[in-house]
């Protein structure tokens, strides 16, 4: 598992074998090798301590983004990656199987390496929030681990130079209302993992989509959107339902009773495509990948392009259902959360995907329900989360299941505590009858506004790291 490309990886001509051995080539044959991989974004604020009267605002490439990479560079070991701007600019990181990514609007991704528990992927969690921490502290920089931006305005966040966006931005407009949005002003954690088999992974594809909603409710934390609240307890999943239905939400094929990766290939084939990227530029190109496939694509330059392998690749990087087949499995449901809950998404889906007794409990949970059902339960779980009886509910049985896997797995730290005490906080606040909606709402009211008491108020409530909050340790494995 690994970050989303953002090039072809391969120039070879496309058969069509290779549609399904992109997934077949991910299979780890042997369950005592299935890894766990986890990313986060978070939203980036000028919030300069030194400057007072000044409101906090979005950042900028330039001011503030570039000086965050240009000192991972320099004081931890960070490399450019290979994939630059249109100008050559700096725009993704790589460490030891790890990346740093920026999104359209400036919001800084780790995307974390592969790793055999959740021991370590949490370890590697709190090193990145110390880096980033120290280095946003001396630049006067605040990061948000939120699902919707609080309190900006599409026109107050800036884009990012990454030429991948640019044909995004004039694309998905024609595809939904919610798509610049998408870009600019959401925030996602999510969490990878791997399958032995062509059937193993049908069956945890369909239990996580099963109860990709559940998890929604449990990490639902973004009831803000321009400083009022909203009346969502995830405004980021609701953002999802008008962005291009072609390539996004809950499939159906996922339910259907005889999985295979060519049913997944067959779906992704019909999905219009944003782009080939051909000498480092991005193509536009709109046409479903299976036109492409079969005709290719004269450029307006008169150059003729055929299908190739890493064309293919990238298209699958492009679709976003939520829950996405590569050569893992991706859960990409849930709203980004502070460190009190990070390392409770990894945990959670852990413990459900990876003891077949618990993989069972789980879908047993949802298994009665037709789709029209599950795509209400869907809506129920971003609109209500805990405040809707049935999915506190669930998402209490659930929360169980993931626990009771966890402990059998039985991986533990050297203090003797198994993966099931990342689940203690989430556990604890959903028996409270919360989500973290519920606390934010606690915290800044319904209506906090968009003046400057209102942004700091925003962000000390949804703070990851950097200035702001003097004094204050959000290790995620504390």
């Amino acid at each position: 598992m690994s970050s989303t490309p953002t090039h072809a990886t391969s120039s070879e001509p496309l058969r069509t074998a290779d549609l399904t051995d992109v997934f077949r080539r991910g299979e780890r044959r042997d369950p005592r090798t299935h890894l766990v991989g986890t990313e986060q974004e978070k939203f980036g604020l000028v919030l300069d301590p030194t400057k007072p009267g000044m409101d906090p605002r979005p950042v900028e490439y330039e001011a503030h983004v570039l000086p965050v990479l240009t000192a991972f560079i320099e004081e931890f070991g960070w490399k450019p990656s290979a994939d630059r701007g249109p100008a050559g600019e700096v725009i993704a990181l790589e460490r030891d199987g790890a990346s740093i990514t920026l999104e359209p609007g400036g919001q800084f991704e780790l995307s974390g390496k592969p790793l055999p528990h959740v021991h370590a992927t949490c370890a590697e969690f709190t090193q990145h929030y110390h880096e980033l921490h120290g280095v946003s502290q001396r630049l006067g920089l605040a990061w948000l681990a939120t699902g919707f931006h609080p309190f900006a305005t599409r026109e107050e966040i800036h884009w990012m130079p990454k030429g991948r966006y640019r044909v995004m931005r004039d694309f998905l407009p024609t595809r939904g209302t919610r798509g610049i949005d998408m870009m600019l002003r959401t925030c996602t954690v999510q969490a990878n993992f791997d399958f032995a088999s062509e059937q193993q992974c049908g069956e945890r594809f369909r239990v996580a989509m099963g109860i990709s909603g559940l998890s929604t409710a449990l990490f639902a934390n973004s009831p803000y959107r321009e400083g009022e609240d909203r009346g969502f307890a995830s405004l980021r999943s609701e953002n999802w339902t008008d962005v291009d239905n072609a390539r996004c939400g809950m499939l159906p094929l996922a339910f259907e009773p005889d999985f295979s990766y060519e049913r997944y290939a067959e779906w992704a084939l019909d999905v219009p495509m944003f782009f080939i990227r051909r000498g480092g530029q991005y193509v536009p190109l709109h046409a479903p990948f299976r036109v492409y496939m079969k005709d290719g694509y004269t450029g307006p330059d008169g150059v003729q392009h055929r299908a190739e392998r890493g064309d293919w690749e990238l298209h699958l990087s492009t679709l976003f259902p939520e829950i996405r087949l590569k050569p893992y499995l991706e859960v990409r449901g849930c709203d980004s959360v502070s460190s009190q809950f990070l390392c409770a998404l990894p945990a959670l889906w852990k413990g459900v995907l990876y003891d077949a007794d618990a993989t069972e409990a789980a879908w047993e949970l949802v298994a009665e329900l037709d789709f029209p059902a599950r795509q209400a339960l869907w809506h129920e779980c971003r609109e209500h989360a805990m405040a809707s009886p049935r999915v506190a509910e669930l998402c209490t049985k659930l929360l169980a299941i993931a626990r009771t896997g966890l402990e059998r797995q039985d991986v533990r730290d050297s203090k003797g505590r198994t993966e099931a005490r990342f689940l203690d906080g989430l556990e604890a606040l959903v028996h409270a009858g919360k989500s973290p909606a519920d606390l934010a709402r606690e915290a800044l009211g319904a209506s906090p506004g968009r003046g400057a008491a209102a942004r700091l108020a925003f962000a000390r409530h949804f703070h990851f790291a950097g200035a702001g909050l003097d004094g204050v340790t959000a290790d995620p494995d504390a």
